[in-house]
């Protein structure tokens, strides 16, 4: 694990509707030297950023209750030297382009790698951070997004097949083999 210098108020809050990567990433984070709070709604995020607005944030852009780019505008009316790195499962340039503009500091496709979360958060607003180290391959991106479409549709392959427009065989192939390396 890689050592971080982090600055005195090493607050973090993380914004995930995904329960068990919410605390995943919530653990790595606070082995890497941050103070987590994890939130599940954009209602439990502004609560959290009205009584005490965190030096650093973690959204994810599709909740179940809203758009976590909502959460960007609110948590810099309340702190504007605040950094924030956007996740998503469904990466697209137009969203990404989207937080920025709104002032996050980087835009991440999930699932992220806590140390890729670290460089985000730790880099300077006009520096990008460094490529990460072990990146996916792009096999395993597209079977991240096939089980992440297919967990959408309640397990559901036909539907998963027509929202992928792929042939329903062919997806039952994929989801009968393990995950790309």
């Amino acid at each position: 694990m890689t050592e971080y210098i982090l600055p005195d108020d090493a607050s973090l809050m993380i914004l995930d509707d995904d329960a068990p990567f919410r605390t995943r990433l919530a653990r790595a984070l606070e082995q890497r030297g941050f103070v987590v709070d994890t939130v599940e709604t954009i209602q439990e995020a502004q609560s959290k950023i009205r009584t005490k607005p965190p030096a650093f944030a973690v959204l994810d852009i599709r909740l179940k209750d809203g758009n976590g780019m909502n959460v960007i505008d609110y948590l810099q009316n309340h702190r504007k030297d605040s950094k924030i790195v956007m996740l998503t499962g469904y990466g697209n340039l137009a969203t990404a382009v989207s937080s920025i503009k709104r002032g996050a500091n980087d835009y991440l496709a999930k699932p992220a790698d806590a140390d890729d979360v670290c460089k985000a958060l730790l880099s300077e607003r006009d520096q990008s951070p460094e490529p990460p180290e072990n990146p996916m391959s792009a096999d395993r991106v597209r079977w991240e997004h096939i089980q992440r479409v297919y967990e959408l549709c309640d397990r559901n392959v036909s539907e998963t097949a027509r929202r992928l427009t792929m042939h329903r065989r062919t997806l039952q192939r994929i989801l009968a083999k393990r995950a790309p390396k």
